[in-house]
């Protein structure tokens, strides 16, 4: 079990307990201890009561990986508290300011979130608080550079990754804050056992990573030693364990982008550099969603929406379950099913098969992601998603379609990451794994034939492009 932060063990208090100030840190999208400058400035005030409250908002539209790796994340900050978490259910408009009320609270402190729920939640939480004289304090954000920090020369919002990654770089980030020393926590109210702790879904075969804080930074140590050198190279490699798998405890907050960072500071290798950059487009596509909150759901480059889609059907259910007879696609869903999680350059590749094969709207996808992967971000998997429609920032054109049995070979050219992740497969050697339709035996353990023809679909897709380009 992780151990709590130097201080003295949480105490039970109520308002009129004792003179001494009491604040409350409300935990969201930041569930550690290291590196949090709220917790800094909550400590600062006096005593803190830790907080999370389980928002039906958020917690409704979840799918139960999302909800199973949160609980998780959750018992282990609860750990590196000593048990002082208080874990409340309802609409935090009227829990945060209810729970500031009971210890006598006069300031709030959060890291800011900068989703489109999240500023509309916030808003109604800072007024709700401001009518009892309590006040909301935002420090820090989930980013190394805040959404909607950064212009072009003329005052607008970047539109393109590029002069983003310029600006993004040129104004740099702050040092990673402080870990916190002698933090009074105080326990107050039911912790994650008590009436306001969801039950765990019941995920089956479903196998996850370990949770939390500590998990993650070692999680960070072993890629740093072993992996970040080749990380330019391996990253695009699903078949290798080429990256740091860190996406989920950074949507979490196990760990914040600032700690990576000033540990890439000092490492000259290209994979350091690659590994920056990908941070920049975490942070790139939280700034897009900042000023363009309507592109969760709708176009961010209208003019494609014009494009006939096909409603999901079959066809549909059979990529998402992985049935559709082409391997990589195949593999990618079944990766996602088992842990959760699901390699970037795959889910590129499954995203254009569904969109361009298949004809179905990015937005249908986006939600399959959303509902199955631990790591869902609203911002990188919504923009990603348009990126591959060709409808998004810095566009791949709609008529870029990707060949998926070439994008396999290339990715996985030993087949060893379909042979994985389908089994059906795994009496073929090498590179044949991928085209079972051309040996003998392909087919003799059930693997389903292809749903499409990719060369016609391609054509189709194409045709309908250049209808709505004319």
């Amino acid at each position: 079990m992780a151990q709590r932060p130097p201080g003295r063990p949480p105490t039970s208090r109520s308002s009129s307990s004792s003179p001494v100030p009491v604040a409350v840190l409300w935990f969201r999208r930041d569930l550690r201890l290291g590196d949090h400058p709220a917790l800094l400035a909550a400590a600062a005030d006096g005593e803190v009561l830790p907080l999370f409250v389980v928002d039906p908002a958020l917690w409704g539209p979840s799918g139960d990986v999302r909800r199973a790796y949160l609980l998780r994340s959750l018992r282990a900050l609860d750990a590196d508290l000593g048990g002082s978490l208080v874990v409340e259910e309802g609409d935090p408009a009227q829990v945060v300011p209810r729970v500031a009320a009971r210890v006598g609270a006069a300031r709030v402190h959060v890291s800011a979130d900068a989703g489109p729920y999240g500023r509309r939640r916030d808003t109604a939480v800072e007024q709700a608080l401001a009518a009892a004289d309590r006040e909301l304090v935002r420090t820090g954000s989930p980013y190394a550079v805040g959404p909607g920090t950064l212009r072009t020369g003329s005052g607008s919002p970047f539109q393109v990754f590029t002069p983003f990654s310029r600006a993004w770089h040129a104004h740099g980030w702050h040092a990673p804050a402080e870990r916190p020393g002698n933090v009074r926590w105080i326990r107050d109210g039911d912790g994650v056992d008590g009436p306001g702790w969801p039950q765990e879904p019941d995920l089956g075969e479903l196998r996850f990573p370990e949770a939390g804080e500590d998990a993650a930074r070692a999680r960070w140590r072993t890629f740093l030693t072993d992996r970040v050198g080749d990380y330019d190279e391996a990253r695009d490699r699903p078949d290798l364990d080429g990256t740091s798998q860190l996406s989920h405890a950074l949507k979490w907050g196990e760990v914040h982008p600032r700690t990576l960072l000033a540990d890439l500071a000092h490492d000259p290798s290209r994979g350091a550099a690659t590994y920056r950059t990908e941070l920049c487009w975490r942070d790139f596509y939280a700034d897009v969603l900042w000023h363009r909150p309507e592109t969760a759901r709708t176009y961010y480059r209208p003019q494609l929406a014009a494009l006939a889609y096909d409603e999901p059907g079959e066809q549909f259910r059979a990529w998402a379950q992985g049935r559709t007879g082409f391997p990589v696609v195949d593999a990618g869903m079944r990766q996602m099913r088992a842990v959760g999680w699901m390699h970037n350059r795959v889910r590129m590749i499954v995203a254009s098969f569904l969109v361009k094969d298949l004809h179905v709207e990015w937005m249908h996808g986006g939600r399959e992601f959303m509902h199955r992967l631990r790591d869902a971000d609203l911002a990188s998997n919504m923009h990603g998603w348009q990126w591959v429609a060709g409808s998004g920032t810095d566009a791949a054109p709609f008529f870029r379609v990707f060949n998926p049995v070439t994008q396999g070979l290339k990715s996985d050219p030993h087949g060893d990451y379909v042979r994985r992740w389908v089994p059906e497969l795994r009496h073929l050697p090498g590179k044949a794994a991928h085209t079972p339709w051309d040996a003998p035996d392909g087919y003799a353990h059930g693997y389903p034939e292809r749903i499409v023809d990719h060369a016609e679909e391609r054509r189709v897709a194409l045709a309908e492009y250049e209808r709505i380009r004319r």
